[in-house]
């Protein structure tokens, strides 16, 4: 196979899912070379026709012996099939770049965000892992201000979209607005919680310390991205009734002292990010404004008159690209131009 023409089979697993659809969609947007496509999911959803690219394909059910002769698997099926079926599409000789959380700390997976700390795809012993999508936006402003002037302590509150735990969810906040706007009663299916005209500080479960594993994995995969394990980072996670895209308000105490236009500088200079920035004019990031979109935006940017060296910002990106399916098409996009995938080797 020649590296100048790298077409390569690939497989989707978790094809019918939210972030699975949106794999679909942008590896069309992006005119992704392959040469045949393999389509897996549960049992449930077997037989299902989608059609992608002009061409019509079949949903097959996801089993140990799925990858024959895939050179790269998109996954995105939840941690426990991960952990069960990973392993063997490796061992079949495929690179395997998966969403869940089942690698993620994993010390000899590399838990990469595109632009931000690309070398360490080179390390990759077949799984490569995708990190959580509040993470995800988070990383490019934080790697940008720490290139700048050393990060010392972060801290992060998100306000996140429906979106994040799954089509059910979505669909419930639909039926939860029209049950709630019609004065009628309306019991959850999905949730344990009202999504409509609510805020919920919980998401994920609880651990005994009192966080949620969700504000966890924003704190260790900070970690592991930005290759500072010691990092003062603290997180509080809250799911708000939008439908697509998370919001972030980040405090961010530096090691040095800069200004305000040296830090929109520094983030503008990162390729992924859209700076927004004035207030004056109502114009900041919004999620309404975001959804569909591939950048990581970010406004609000002021000092932080209650410390030294520290700013609050503003984070916005689609949780379902940026944070999910964009970030992990554009991994095998740098596999395949550094050829770190087995067929191109």
């Amino acid at each position: 196979m020649s590296p100048q023409n790298p077409k390569i089979n690939l497989a989707i697993l978790g094809a019918t899912g939210n972030v699975g659809r949106k794999f679909l969609e942008i590896l069309e947007e992006r005119n992704f070379p392959f040469v045949s496509l393999k389509l897996l999911a549960s049992e449930k959803s077997s037989g299902k026709k989608i059609r992608f690219k002009g061409k019509e394909y079949t949903v097959e059910p996801a089993k140990k012996d799925s990858f024959k002769d895939i050179d790269l698997v998109l996954a995105s099926a939840g941690g426990v099939i991960s952990k069960e079926l990973v392993p063997y599409a490796v061992k079949a000789g495929a690179v395997v770049i998966d969403n869940s959380s089942a690698y993620r700390m994993d010390k000899d997976v590399p838990l990469v965000v595109v632009d931000v700390n690309n070398d360490d795809l080179k390390k990759h012993k077949g799984i490569i892992a995708n990190p959580n999508c509040t993470t995800a936006q988070l990383m490019p402003p934080l790697k940008a201000l720490h290139k700048l002037a050393g990060l010392k302590r972060v801290i992060v509150s998100t306000y996140q979209s429906v979106s994040g735990a799954g089509k059910a969810a979505m669909d419930e906040l639909t039926e939860q607005t029209k049950e709630h706007l019609s004065k009628d009663s309306y019991k959850s299916k999905e949730v344990n919680r009202q999504f409509a005209f609510n805020v919920i500080p919980h998401i994920d479960a609880f651990s005994s310390d009192g966080y949620t594993k969700e504000e966890i994995k924003v704190i260790n995969e900070s970690r592991k991205i930005l290759g500072l394990p010691n990092l003062r980072i603290t997180c509080t996670a809250v799911r708000v009734p939008v439908y697509i895209g998370h919001s972030e308000s980040v405090n961010v105490e530096l090691e040095k002292s800069v200004t305000r236009e040296q830090i929109i500088e520094a983030l503008r200079a990162m390729p992924c990010i859209e700076v927004i920035d004035d207030p004056n004019n109502s114009k900041y990031p919004m999620a309404i404004d975001t959804a569909g979109k591939d950048p990581v935006y970010v406004g609000r940017i002021r000092p932080d008159n209650s410390n030294p060296n520290t700013y609050n910002f503003w984070v916005v990106a689609d949780n379902l690209r940026i944070g999910a399916a964009l970030n992990a098409v554009r991994i095998a996009e740098v596999l395949l131009k550094e050829q770190l995938i087995k067929a191109l080797a």
